[in-house]
C-alpha cells in the first residue's frame, strides 16, 4: 500500500539556525535515508519543497480562475517536502517515517493514498 509522509517544519527554527556544516549533515542524511528505503524497495520517490515564499495559490469557482501568492496561514511550520513510500500497513508506514531525518525537528503526516475508483462514463 502507498502512503505519503508530508514533511513538516518550521524553516527559521530549523534550518536557518542551523550552520552550514549541520544543514550539510542534514542533507547527507535524508539523502542516505532515501537510498535506504530505495533499497529496501519502501522508496517510491521523495522530494524537497521550495519555501512558501515561492507559492502561488490557484482556484477555479464559477468557471474563473485566480492565482494568488501564499500561502497565508498562521503557522510556523510548513510544508517542506514530502516522501512517497510503500509500506505493508499503517504501522509499518509510521516506523518508515520516523527514520526521516526532519522527523527529529518537526511532524511527519503520514496518509494512506486514496486510490479514485474507476466510473463509467454514462452513456450519451
Amino acid at each position: 500500500m502507498r502512503y505519503i509522509c508530508l514533511v513538516h517544519f518550521d524553516v527559521q527554527a530549523t534550518i536557518a539556525a542551523m550552520s552550514p556544516a549541520e544543514q550539510r549533515q542534514l542533507d547527507i542524511d535524508s539523502l542516505a535515508y532515501d537510498e535506504e528505503l530505495k533499497a529496501n524497495g519502501n522508496l517510491v520517490v521523495a522530494e524537497a519543497l521550495q519555501p512558501p515564499e515561492n507559492v502561488v495559490l490557484v482556484r477555479v469557482r464559477n468557471g474563473a480562475m485566480s492565482a494568488t501568492d501564499g500561502p497565508f496561514i498562521e503557522t510556523k511550520e510548513q510544508l517542506a517536502g514530502f516522501v512517497l513510500i510503500e509500506a505493508r500497513d499503517l504501522n509499518d508506514a509510521v516506523r518508515i517515517a520516523a527514520g526521516i531525518p526532519l522527523a527529529k525537528y518537526g511532524t511527519i503526516e503520514v496518509r494512506a493514498m486514496y486510490e479514485i475508483p474507476q466510473h463509467e462514463q454514462p452513456a450519451g
